[in-house]
């Protein structure tokens, strides 16, 4: 026993070994969210999905299983690194895309244009990306002008979601056509992705990934504080609002084709933070891996303990993430992030 704590305590000092830990990780989940489903696949049935393009095994991997795997994946990654970018910028432990309405402001500009232009479908993803910034500037300048404290923070953001919830109930019910898209969405699944789906997503979320990664470097500097940050060169203010830009980038996307999956971008952070610190050089790649790894865990766990029926991953991290957050609630008040 003692052997395995040593081994443990020396893997989580060596960030290297954490990178390569997670890797390890993600491969084996994703092996288990291709061979799991309604129809279960063993090891050699995909292999003939891969090689025979007439096969059955073909249609669900392609059809099915990868958008799926790669829609999670993208989908954990992205809302992860939102959290961190958020958390870091409003120096909240609280904040995270769900609980401050970054989410909500997504999915609502999403069934927006579902519901008047369905023609332009194909632009959710930035539909999205400009309801979640306006969400997040609403919120943020609501909290400033009433005491910028953490817990005005949650409520603003409580108040802003529920208003927008009830629109996009609103919505449901004057497009009865798109009624059970809307519940799909407000839960939160991955199912029935397509990979067509997913190629303007996917390039905005790497491209954002990128993005904040090279500035994470200006981020640990805006944590020691605006007067510092100034006097080596970093603009706090202009900083911040980039970095509040890429985080609903990140979210709005995953939202477009996900929906409402909420809680990954406030749990991961944390997580991650406890086992690489505070320096978000390593801190934003190492969050976003584990979101990956986390999203599909918790899809895989909504299809195989539920079978045959599937609870969609957002109920799933609702169960996981509600408990999480009254604990944070709780024990970090009156704490600051980097305290």
């Amino acid at each position: 026993m003692k052997v395995l704590q040593r081994f443990f305590i020396r893997i989580c000092s060596n960030k290297l070994s954490l990178f390569i830990l997670g890797i390890s990780l993600l491969l084996i989940v994703s092996i288990l969210c291709l061979v799991f489903g309604s129809v279960p696949l063993s090891l050699n049935d995909l292999l003939k999905g891969l090689s025979d393009a007439g096969s059955l095994e073909h249609t669900i991997l392609f059809s099915i299983r990868l958008p799926r795997l790669a829609g999670g994946l993208l989908a954990g990654a992205a809302f992860s690194a939102a959290g961190v970018l958020l958390q870091g910028v409003l120096n909240n432990a609280l904040a995270s895309p769900n609980v401050i309405g970054v989410n909500a402001g997504a999915g609502f500009a999403v069934m927006l244009l579902l519901a008047l232009l369905p023609d332009y479908s194909s632009y959710a993803a930035l539909a999205a990306f400009l309801g979640a910034f306006l969400s997040a500037v609403l919120i943020v300048s609501i909290a400033a002008k009433t005491g910028a404290s953490r817990i005005t923070l949650v409520l603003s953001g409580v108040a802003v979601s529920s208003f927008l919830n009830a629109m996009m109930s609103a919505l449901e019910l004057m497009h009865i056509d798109l009624a059970v898209n809307v519940k799909v969405f407000m839960n939160g699944s991955l199912a029935n992705i397509h990979f067509s789906q997913l190629a303007l997503p996917a390039v905005l979320i790497l491209a954002a990934l990128c993005a904040v990664c090279f500035l994470a470097r200006s981020l640990n500097i805006l944590m020691l504080g605006d007067e510092v940050a100034l006097s080596l060169g970093v603009n706090s203010s202009r900083l911040r609002l980039l970095l509040l830009l890429f985080a609903s980038l990140l979210a709005g996307c995953a939202v477009s084709y996900a929906g409402l999956i909420g809680f990954v971008g406030l749990i991961v952070p944390h997580f991650a933070r406890k086992m690489v610190g505070n320096d978000h050089r390593v801190l934003l790649p190492f969050a976003s891996l584990c979101g990956a790894v986390f999203t599909l865990l918790c899809d895989l766990a909504g299809r195989v303990f539920f079978a045959p029926y599937e609870l969609p991953v957002g109920i799933v991290l609702a169960f996981i993430g509600s408990p999480f957050f009254l604990f944070l609630l709780i024990n970090q008040k009156g704490r600051r992030l980097h305290d």
